[in-house]
């Protein structure tokens, strides 16, 4: 029989794969099809992302209001204790001792706002045009995190230009551990309060729960004191406190490149420290665990 097939003048042939006849195992279109899918989740993640730096640009007021507070709290509570406390018991002066908390203290503020953001845009009803774009829910929640965990960094960053005021140095990798210690700190934080976000419906139960939290939080973390200090009871939620781990892998970071005689502060594990890998491993699991756990919550019909 004679061949009847049609090819249009000008045109590759068709790849051969499932759902074309005749073709026994070709994968191009599904190939082709599965990437643009991807290019166009990755498209929806960078506009989520991009709304979230426009935000930070535009907004310099509040920005720099919260900015000032982990300022006073290393400059003047920082420089008002250092003259109390003995260098000789943390090795170091407090002011440089306070830094990593201070860090840490920086990115937590816009790494939670982001849960305070969703829950309001889904009480006026921004979340829900989001959700008719032909995107997962999945990568919505994930280009919020993205946008969360970016300007956190960025605040994070601006505070890490004073290094030198509390007498450490401009190291470059110094400032690269620093920069990937927030990130991975800002990633987790962000993740926490996604997860807290989805599972609430008003922004003032949220601030009411964090304001409950928070403080316990952040006076467990060793940010402002070392953890061998407290009592006994309190190790253990400490052990627990993804702060402190973030607070601990910080001031490592410095303890690796300012050699010197620096005091134990940090997350023991049955009187040692735990390696720097595992500590920067469990932070990232528990965001991506996290992060796991909101987007399951998320795709759940509204």
């Amino acid at each position: 029989m004679t061949d009847l097939t049609v090819r249009t003048p000008g045109t590759a042939d068709v790849p051969d794969g499932p759902g074309v006849p005749g073709a026994p195992h070709g994968s191009g279109i599904r190939g082709s099809g599965r990437a643009a899918r991807l290019r166009h989740e990755l498209r929806a993640v960078h506009a989520l992302v991009h709304r979230d730096l426009l935000r930070l640009a535009g907004q310099r007021t509040h920005t720099a209001l919260m900015l000032l507070h982990p300022m006073l709290y290393l400059l003047v509570l920082g420089g008002g204790l250092a003259a109390l406390i003995p260098r000789s018991s943390l090795g170091v002066g407090y002011q440089t001792y306070l830094f990593p908390g201070m860090l840490m203290m920086t990115v937590q503020t816009p790494a939670i706002m982001v849960g305070i953001r969703l829950i309001t845009d889904r009480q006026s009803g921004y979340v829900r045009e989001l959700l008719m774009a032909p995107v997962s829910r999945a990568t919505l929640l994930l280009g919020h995190c993205a946008g969360g965990t970016m300007t956190a960094t960025a605040q994070g960053a601006v505070l890490l230009s004073l290094i030198g005021v509390v007498g450490l140095p401009y190291d470059p990798l110094l400032l690269v551990l620093l920069l990937g210690g927030m990130i991975l700190a800002s990633f987790t934080i962000t993740a926490l309060a996604l997860t807290l976000a989805v599972s609430l419906r008003r922004a003032e139960t949220f601030h009411t729960l964090l304001g409950v939290v928070m403080m316990p939080l952040l006076f467990l973390s060793g940010g402002f004191f070392p953890l061998h200090s407290l009592p006994g009871w309190a190790h253990a939620l400490a052990a627990a406190n993804p702060l402190a781990y973030a607070v601990d892998l910080l001031r490592r970071c410095v303890t690796h490149r300012v050699p010197g005689p620096q005091a134990a502060s940090g997350i023991e594990w049955a009187g040692r420290q735990p390696p720097l890998p595992l500590e920067a491993g469990l932070l990232l699991a528990t965001g991506v665990l996290a992060l796991l756990w909101a987007a399951r919550r998320f795709n759940r019909p509204e």
